[in-house]
């Protein structure tokens, strides 16, 4: 019999450049490009600085974050799609019960148990049982 190789540690990704695999690494460029786009387009020192460590915290945070196990981008794919989706939350089910004004009347028949599960046993049973009761009246 043939012995083949199996692959492991299928989920870990392949580092590409240095310690960084190629998503990281596009995740860091795009961090940098954006901030030195920012640079490049002259804005005032009060709306550079904020914005520029917002979108460097973003990106670095899609690149080496992890929640609970999961990478951070798919934490923020998961957080957009339960913000946008629709949702039906249903707390209490009520008992819809018609209330009615006439008193239920008693049944003069007597009742009749099911004891088989094949309709045709039932159906017959019950033949059966009608027969009998009119015969003794």
């Amino acid at each position: 019999m043939q012995q083949f190789q199996v692959p492991q540690y299928i989920e870990i990704e392949d580092k590409i450049i240095g310690p960084l695999s190629a998503k990281q690494f596009l995740y860091v460029l795009a961090a940098g490009g954006g901030a030195l786009l920012f640079f490049g387009l002259g804005f005032p020192g009060i709306i550079f600085w904020p914005l520029t460590l917002a979108w460097v915290s973003l990106f670095l945070s899609l690149a080496f974050a992890k929640i609970n196990g999961q990478p951070f981008v798919a934490v923020l794919n998961n957080a957009i799609n339960h913000i946008t989706s629709t949702r039906l939350y249903i707390w209490k089910r009520e008992d819809k019960r018609i209330k009615s004004t006439q008193p239920v009347m008693s049944q003069t028949t007597p009742h009749a148990p099911r004891l088989t599960e094949s309709r045709l046993k039932n159906l017959s049973w019950s033949l059966d049982i009608n027969e009998k009761l009119k015969r003794d009246n």
